[in-house]
């Protein structure tokens, strides 16, 4: 009986070995087509520390600084040496120099009118003592006509009548040449005066003209007030906005440089009414300057402003924000006012926390979703998001760790 079955079995063994591969083969292609890889980029859900977040964007600002500007009592200038921007410089070094050339002529001028006008006060006052001697002289001779007039009136009694008639009209012309000649005496006086005085405002004109030419001059070198680091100013001219350069005609009074207070650089920037209400005084911010981008700095909310102001930096429709100032930590002598900051603020930290790109969440009839994948497929599943920042979102509910979740939706189709 024994040889009998071991001869089937040697006559079966290739059929049952075939049946045997064809059904691992079959077993692999099941298992193979159920965990296929999925078909979208995924996110596999950790559990982990959830930062939530502020960001926004915040000028540097010197809250004190020196402005340097053209001398405001000038003419049109030309700038011939001037320090670069972000030059350290010590009290004392030259920041800008003007040339000179046309002030000193505007002086030059200014005190020939002086000595001009000082000539002439004194042509006048020579003229007024000749002519008021003259009518000096012409009162006394008609007071003494008058006086000779009235001795020879007073014979009426011993002439005749009509020699007495002319005497007293004798008497009356002397008194009348009298009274014009005090009449002129006081009305060249006057002329005289009103002379002098009108030659002394041309005068005094000059002498100020001249005294602020020399005051000009004296500002054709502008040194720096302090120790510091120059930053120059960008205003309009030209037909463009920028700093002044050396060559270029700069108006009186045009500012040309600051040296701010590095001690009161204070980072400025404006926030809305919900980052507001989320921000405390002394809570520390992280900062990333564009300009440094090889250090990050730390800081302090130093003050928030409690009224809205309109912000017209900030485009069409104006929108109304509040102030923000903060105070750094480090110094660095790379900081400079203008420069654009990154500001970062954590509000709050969760600990072991379900947290998923925010890209991975989809708003479906109302609802939140996410795609998470079975294996084979990706099935539609609504969840519960806390909050968001950021680029993170904080699940409270529908996700577990280990899931894979498409950071796209994979129903549409592309």
């Amino acid at each position: 009986m024994k040889p009998k079955l071991l001869e089937f079995w040697r006559k079966r063994k290739a059929i049952v070995i075939a049946v045997l591969i064809a059904g691992s083969v079959a077993v692999f292609g099941l298992v193979h087509y159920s965990s296929k890889a999925p078909t979208a980029t995924t996110f596999q859900v950790k559990r982990g520390e959830f930062l939530d977040v502020i960001q926004f964007r915040g000028e540097l600002k010197a809250m004190k600084s020196v402005t340097i500007v053209a001398p405001p009592d000038a003419g049109d200038l030309q700038i011939l040496k001037l320090a670069a921007d972000g030059t350290q410089v010590k009290a004392g070094d030259v920041v800008v120099e003007f040339d000179p050339s046309k002030t000193k002529q505007d002086l030059a001028q200014d005190q020939s009118v002086l000595k001009s006008a000082q000539a002439e006060i004194e042509q006048v006052r020579a003229q007024g003592r000749l002519t008021e001697e003259e009518d000096t002289t012409a009162v006394m001779k008609a007071r003494y006509e008058v006086e000779v007039a009235k001795l020879d009136a007073s014979k009426g009694e011993i002439v005749s009548k009509i020699d007495g008639a002319e005497a007293n009209l004798k008497v009356a012309d002397a008194e009348q040449a009298l009274r014009e000649a005090e009449e002129k005496l006081k009305s060249d006086t006057a002329v005289n005066k009103a002379t002098i005085e009108n030659k002394q405002h041309a005068s005094s004109k000059a002498a100020y003209d001249a005294q602020r030419a020399e005051h000009a001059l004296s500002s054709m070198t502008l040194t720096a007030p302090s120790n510091g680091t120059i930053s120059l100013v960008s205003v309009w001219h030209n037909g463009g906005e920028g700093p002044f350069k050396a060559g270029e005609r700069a108006w009186p009074g045009a500012p040309i440089a600051e040296l701010p207070d590095a001690a009161s650089l204070r980072i400025a920037a404006r926030v809305d009414e919900t980052e507001r209400g989320r921000l405390a005084l002394l809570q520390p911010v992280t900062m990333q300057l564009d300009a440094i981008a090889d250090r990050q700095f730390t800081g302090k909310v130093d003050h928030i402003g409690t009224i809205a102001t309109s912000d017209f930096s900030a485009g069409w429709p104006i929108p109304r924000n509040f102030d923000l100032q903060i105070t750094t930590d480090q110094a660095d002598q790379r900081l400079k006012p203008g420069m654009t900051v990154q500001i970062t603020v954590i509000v709050d930290r969760i600990a072991n926390a379900i947290t998923i790109p925010t890209q991975a969440s989809f708003l479906k009839s109302g609802q939140t979703v996410v795609y998470v994948w079975n294996g084979s497929k990706f099935q539609e599943r609504t969840i519960q998001i806390e909050r968001r920042s950021r680029d993170r979102a904080l699940v409270s509910s529908g996700l577990n760790p280990g899931d894979l979740v498409a950071l796209k939706d994979p129903s549409v189709k592309e």
